[in-house]
């Protein structure tokens, strides 16, 4: 992902998963991509998950740059539960860092120093997409347990519960208190049980489709579909649903307004980019 002023000398950012002590985490880095050897120089490495597990799910480290340049970072909590409440960690939060890793003065926790003064947000659970609106407003999506897929409004020191509560339940079929029974946590603005398995998200503001611009946009896997949620009023709700056939891994705005989407390969046809338009 390059940032727009930085794209033109070929730096860009990106995420990935890595093999260390206990398992494996995420870890963000930039780097200049050199066209002609078709190879990535200068790789620095700007953030890593503070631990590291044997679970193979739950990485989400999903990254967006914000008008200022900041960079954001979502932190799954690897399948751990706990570590989404737990301030000594950076697992299961949304960061907040400078463009080169350092953490702002502004953060809400920056004062307590280490890993906790990365966290902007904190109790998710997977968040896998993260995206800006039209006025600056941070959002993400992210996968609930068993039941309760969560579109959230990522508001500055704001806790979303997990696993304290959630809209589902443990997979294993033990109870999860909903949100409304701990008003200190903050809700989602909109919830899905079915669920959709939600695995990106795109604020859409393109000529394409006009009378779709401020919409949210939301692949999804299990439900094979593409999501679009309207806002009106300051409330979320789901708009439309469009079959797609296949899990959608990625959704994107290409330069004239179309919609790209990525399959994942899980069926004989899946795999493909597929653009839409009129």
């Amino acid at each position: 992902m390059p940032r727009p002023e930085v794209a033109r000398g070929g730096v860009g950012y990106f995420s990935y998963a890595e093999a260390g002590q206990g398992g494996a985490g995420a870890a963000v880095a930039r780097a200049r991509l050199d066209l002609d050897a078709l190879q990535l120089r200068d790789v620095e490495v700007l953030w890593r998950q503070s631990e590291k597990f044997g679970s193979r799910g739950h990485f989400a480290h999903r990254i967006a740059f914000d008008a200022d340049g900041y960079l954001w970072i979502s932190s799954g909590e690897r399948q751990q539960f706990d570590p989404a409440q737990d301030m000594n960690s950076n697992l299961g939060k949304i960061i907040r860092l400078h463009d080169d890793g350092r953490v702002p003065a502004d953060n809400p926790f920056a004062d307590r120093g280490g890993v906790t003064a990365q966290i902007w947000s904190l109790g998710h659970r997977n968040p896998l997409g993260l995206a800006f609106d039209s006025a600056g407003q941070l959002w993400n999506v992210e996968m609930g347990p068993s039941g309760g897929d969560e579109l959230n409004r990522v508001e500055r020191g704001a806790n979303y519960g997990y696993p304290l509560v959630s809209e589902g339940n443990h997979y294993d079929g033990r109870r999860i208190p909903n949100h409304n029974t701990r008003p200190e946590f903050a809700a989602p603005a909109l919830s899905w049980n079915p669920v959709i398995s939600p695995s990106s998200l795109l604020f859409y503001d393109g000529s394409e489709f006009p009378e779709w611009r401020g919409s949210a946009f939301i692949g999804g896997l299990s439900s094979q579909s593409l999501v679009r949620v309207s806002f009106e009023d300051g409330h979320a709700r789901e708009a439309q649903r469009f079959d797609m056939g296949n899990r959608i891994r990625a959704v994107a705005q290409g330069p004239d307004g179309a919609l790209w989407l990525l399959e994942d390969e899980r069926t004989f046809t899946g795999g493909r980019l597929l653009r839409l338009s009129r």
